[in-house]
């Protein structure tokens, strides 16, 4: 056996304990699960309580166990004593509590990412193990202490290496969704990753320098390190879009962790969908952070005293409704600070209030109470009265406040001064106009404003108060049964009661929209409005976030193009930390530096220092006479690329970026081409793939955001160009197009095009 083979079989050994230990908990925790399950609904209700929250428990944890199977182990730490610890995607001691694996999150566990021959502490080699499926296929060793024996034994032993394990995973073919780094995780984005909680943590980096991975690692790192406090506020996760949520969806249970919520602004808000379209431009106005007070003036405009006032006869006796009675009762619910919706309580009660003594005053006897409250309910009743109360406080909904307010012009322009003539017609759109992503967060402000809907009112009231009652149920229940400060908490039995609809902060958390999270993570973060930024913070008071975006890729008018000038209202100037991550990972070194020349020309910020791989013709120019010629090669060169990249077992992925113009014509081209090599089956098998999973992505450049594919092709540059709401949008758009290869990028024009634009 070599000393290669050998140090193989040496770690196969630690890896099998490692996977017999986890199947064994697996095994003890389904046993442990059956046997509750199996107990059925027998014993006092303490009891059956009791085992639902066990089943609970059992229940998450066999998830977890299930979730950490692919690449158990992946390190080894060697001190200068000769103790060893195995790095893994979770802890796991023996049945005698020996360690086995020790979780990549613990502080233990920090040298194996951060450690330099400089800055070693008692860390004499890191060892980095590969795995297919349960059999170790490769070791690297990275030797800090040069002076100890373990540079000749991993010299002989033909192990001694750098970063042959981030390069592997490098150059293997992509698939639709985002593979964890937790094996590969560089120090800089490891002091990232490990940044306290407290603050707001800015993640800047260029396209394929790891800026999403850092992000959902560090999730996972705070839901470990700040377990009791996150897993009941739980943690959220901005995205993009839907397809870039499937996309990095595996990432954080294969970490171990479960439950986090995940939305893209046009879904913040719960069982309100999206799915208009609107102008840029429109979409950047509705962005301006002055839109807040556009829909406080919106909402303002419904508490107003009305022109003609009714006059109402009740037991013979005139009483007049009178614009300071309006007035006087306005200003009680004003006083109140409670939402629109729900200060017109006060206001109706105090309108009442003051009709009826309007009433009394006009007799010369004192009535008792049951007169009282016969006037007050008639005047409650009189359809005129309700009709003035309502044209003075109007309730109503956000969405039909909105949808009225984009509806009419002049409104509009009495709402918001500050728009001009242009950005009105702009924005106008017929009543009952589908919502667009832009609307969400004017939405969100206009409920805030509002508070619940009218109609819904008592049926929220209803359930607070069967809350408050069910709270105080399980609390008697467990005082009774002397078992309140065991395993089952109040808390626990509750959510029993509540049944299995709301057993997870995750499932609350989505559903009312109100919820407050200990921490949110923004992916793009640089296309996010004012008015967004508005809305999430709106979502976690304590501003624990992290940030992650890269200003060289903005493409909404309304997005940031400076963290400061977005980030310091927000959290002020010193309530958040820039870090800024330089080292390209993702793009062969020829594309990187095409796409940085580019970007810079363009006078794009551009943050990547370097790529680590250099791939000989990784960049290919195409000039052709005109667009017919330009069509066809585009679908030539697809299927050259899918017979190169794309495979049956479902790896691989290719995009083809063309400008919506002529994305139809490109894609007819692109199939036939593909029909001609693989065969009408085959691709058909290719078409109808989800959008969010497809190995072939006909597109256009904002539609590949957040993504990776092996090969791109991109078509007719310059026409993105001019087809842009601005020129430094097409900039940032073309810059996220060309970056987003892992091995080959190739870009097709025609002459006129390349005259008109410099790639």
């Amino acid at each position: 056996m070599s000393n290669y083979s050998a140090q193989l079989h040496e770690e196969q050994q630690a890896v099998d304990r490692a996977y017999n230990r986890l199947d064994a908990m697996r095994a003890q925790t389904r046993s442990r699960l059956d046997t509750v399950r199996a107990a059925g609904s027998h014993g006092s209700p303490t009891q059956r309580t009791e085992r639902d929250s066990f089943a609970t428990m059992y229940e998450d944890r066999l998830t977890q166990l299930r979730a950490v199977e692919d690449r158990l182990v992946f390190g080894r730490l060697d001190e200068n004593d000769g103790t060893r610890r195995y790095i893994g995607r979770i802890g796991l001691s023996s049945a005698a509590h020996e360690p086995i694996l020790t979780d990549w999150r613990a502080e233990a566990a920090r040298p194996f990412y951060e450690a330099t021959p400089a800055h070693r502490g008692n860390i004499a080699m890191r060892r980095h193990i590969t795995l297919r499926f349960r059999e170790v296929v490769g070791v690297e060793d990275e030797v800090l202490d040069v002076h100890s024996s373990h540079v000749n034994q991993a010299s002989s032993s033909g192990t001694l290496t750098g970063e042959g394990a981030l390069l592997a995973s490098l150059s293997t073919r992509r698939t639709g969704k985002m593979t964890d780094i937790v094996a590969t995780i560089q120090a800089e984005q490891d002091r990232i990753i490990r940044a306290p909680l407290n603050r707001a943590v800015v993640v800047q980096g260029g396209p394929g320098t790891g800026k999403t991975a850092v992000a959902l690692h560090r999730a996972a790192y705070l839901l470990y390190t700040h377990r009791q406090l996150l897993q009941r506020s739980g943690v959220l996760v901005v995205g993009p879009s839907s397809s870039f949520l499937h996309y990095i969806d595996q990432v954080l249970p294969s970490l171990g962790e479960t439950g986090v919520v995940s939305r893209t602004i046009a879904d913040m808000i719960p069982k309100v969908h999206a799915k208009g379209h609107e102008s840029p431009r429109a979409a950047a106005l509705k962005g301006d952070r002055r839109m807040a007070g556009v829909i406080a003036n919106a909402v303002s405009a419904r508490e107003r005293i009305p022109n003609d006032l009714p006059q109402v006869k009740v037991n013979g006796f005139v009483v007049p409704m009178l614009p300071t009675d309006l007035s006087t009762a306005q200003t009680d619910a004003k006083r109140t600070r409670q939402p629109h919706n729900k200060a017109r309580e006060t206001f109706v009660e105090s309108m009442l209030h003051l009709l009826t003594n309007r009433y009394v005053e006009q007799l010369d006897y004192d009535p008792d109470r049951s007169e009282i409250a016969q006037v007050r309910s008639t005047l409650r009743m009189n359809d005129r009265v309700r009709k003035a109360l309502n044209l003075a406080w109007l309730p109503m909904t956000a969405e039909w406040l909105l949808d009225d307010l984009w509806a009419k012009p002049g409104k509009l322009a009495r709402y918001a001064p500050w728009l001009s003539e242009q950005d009105i017609r702009e924005l106008t759109r017929r009543k009952g106009s589908a919502l667009t992503a832009s609307d969400i967060p004017l939405l969100d402000e206009a409920m805030e404003l509002l508070g619940p809907d009218p109609r819904e009112s008592a049926e929220a009231a209803r359930r607070t108060e069967q809350r408050r009652q069910d709270e105080q149920f399980a609390k008697d229940t467990l005082a009774q049964a002397g078992i309140g400060s065991g395993i089952v908490t109040s808390d626990m039995l509750l959510e029993q009661i509540n049944g299995p609809d709301e057993d997870t902060t995750a499932q609350r958390a989505a559903s009312e929209r109100e919820w407050t999270f200990g921490h949110i993570v923004v992916d793009e973060a640089q296309e996010l409005t004012a008015m967004d930024w508005r809305m999430l913070i709106r979502r976690c008071p304590s501003r624990s976030f992290t940030i992650v975006g890269d200003i060289a890729q903005t493409s909404a008018l309304g997005g940031s193009r400076s963290w400061r000038r977005t980030l310091d209202p927000l959290f002020g100037h010193e309530g958040w930390d820039l870090n800024e991550l330089t080292i390209d990972y993702r793009n062969p070194q020829e594309v990187s530096d095409l796409a940085s020349r580019f970007a810079e020309s363009e006078g794009l910020y551009i943050s990547t220092v370097k790529a680590v791989r250099a791939i000989p013709n990784s960049v290919e120019r195409v000039t052709l006479p005109d667009v017919g010629k330009v069509v066809s090669a585009a679908g030539e060169y697809a299927a050259d690329l899918a017979v190169r990249f794309v495979s049956d077992d479902g790896t691989g992925r290719i995009a083809v970026i063309a400008d919506e113009e002529m994305l139809d014509r490109v894609a007819e081209s692109v199939w036939g081409n593909l029909s001609r090599r693989l065969g009408r089956t085959r691709v058909e098998g290719l078409r109808s793939q989800p959008v969010w999973d497809g190995q072939i992505s006909l597109c256009g450049p904002q539609d590949v955001k957040g993504l990776e594919f092996d090969a791109v092709v991109v078509v007719e540059p310059g026409l993105i160009e001019d087809n842009a709401p601005s020129r430094m949008v097409a900039a940032s758009d073309l810059y996220v197009a060309m970056t987003r290869p892992t091995q080959k990028l190739v870009i097709i024009r025609t002459s006129d095009d390349a005259d008109h634009l410099t790639i």
